[in-house]
């Protein structure tokens, strides 16, 4: 394995490096590398010193794998640095803005945002839904891509993700697969454990709301849960302006939500440097009775004297969790004053006045 890590470009600390952690997951868009370095060969004084907003990159083999922007770092009298950095995706997440987008895809707006806001983009795929109307208040750009790819998934069924290609921020449709990775016992498995509870799952929900004193009330259930589990109900109130048809529409969001087994794989594994969140992965685990199809929800890199891999794995691969208003995809109406009319008896009355003044 050859590692090499270069400092705006050109000043290579790959021979201090002790290790290097690369890692992300699908709660954000963005990338996290963390390096450990000796900047010293005497004990006495640093080799270079690093501030934040130093560039930085991370190849593996010739393949570079990231490129990003150092945000802290911490150096001690023994000349031990750590260092971290994170790709451009970081600044959906560091800025907020209200914006009001009419008739734009998806795909529009996250181009749009990147432009204004200095984000380089590379290849953005046609996310092809027109969304007719989006009210976005005080949110973080982050926000406004993960609502603008929602409904644009809720309308078409496609479901496309935030990536970045050498500090160039994508959008894909789906998820990766072209390869497939396997990892299994007595191969490339180093370890694998498998948590499962019902501690958070709902298996009925109750929703109220509408005008005070005429307040509507729908309860969602799932059967087979309740069946299995019995009765674990949760309560939502909505405000006043909320109709029979928002009120249903909320039960059956959060019963779909709320009404699932937490179930959490997890697996260490030799390294595979291709492999990213949303990556799919099979798996044999004898054990655990971790077996088939996953999908990587959250992955870190280790690059050390090996390269080892801790995955975080899920059946499905989804966007983040996001509410969604729905008075955010209805306009604002603004009604027109109307012009009064004045009365032929009126003018006839003014013009008198006037007359009598002169």
């Amino acid at each position: 394995m050859n590692l090499r890590i270069l400092i705006n470009g050109t000043y290579d600390i790959s021979e201090m490096v002790i290790s290097a952690d690369l890692s992300g997951d699908t709660s954000k868009f963005n990338r996290q590398l963390s390096v450990n370095a000796i900047v010293t060969k005497d004990g006495r004084t640093p080799l270079f010193r690093i501030s934040e907003g130093s560039r930085i990159s991370l190849r593996i083999d010739n393949k570079l794998l990231f490129v990003g922007v150092v945000f802290s770092h911490e150096v001690n009298s023994d000349g031990n640095v750590t260092l971290t950095a994170y790709d451009s995706n970081v600044y959906l997440t560091k800025s907020n803005d209200s914006r009001i987008f009419k008739n734009k895809k998806a795909s529009e707006i996250i181009t749009m945002l990147a432009k204004d806001f200095g984000i380089k983009t590379g290849k953005i795929a046609d996310t092809g839904y027109v969304i007719p109307y989006l009210r976005m208040s005080n949110k973080t750009l982050f926000d406004m891509v993960v609502t603008a790819l929602k409904l644009t998934q809720g309308q078409t069924g496609k479901r496309f993700f935030i990536g970045n290609d050498g500090g160039s921020l994508t959008l894909k449709e789906g998820a990766k697969a072209d390869t497939k990775y396997v990892f299994k016992d007595g191969a490339n498995l180093i370890s694998a454990s498998f948590k499962s509870s019902i501690e958070d799952t709902i298996t009925q929900v109750k929703v109220i709301g509408g005008e005070k004193g005429k307040e509507k009330l729908v309860v969602a259930k799932n059967e087979k849960l309740r069946q299995r589990f019995g009765v674990m109900q949760a309560l939502e109130t909505m405000d006043e302006k909320a109709t029979a048809s928002q009120i249903k529409q909320r039960a059956d969001a959060l019963m779909k939500q709320k009404g699932v087994i937490d179930e959490q794989y997890q697996v260490d594994v030799l390294g595979v440097p291709e492999v990213d969140v949303g990556t799919p992965v099979y798996i044999k685990n004898a054990m655990t009775g971790i077996y088939g199809a996953f999908y990587v929800t959250s992955v870190k890199h280790t690059y050390s004297e090996n390269h080892l891999m801790s995955l975080e794995l899920s059946r499905t691969y989804d966007l983040p969790d996001i509410d969604i208003s729905a008075d955010d995809l209805k306009p604002e109406v603004v009604k027109d004053k109307k012009k009064k009319k004045t009365s032929k008896k009126a003018l006839e009355a003014e013009k008198k006045k006037e007359a009598a003044k002169k």
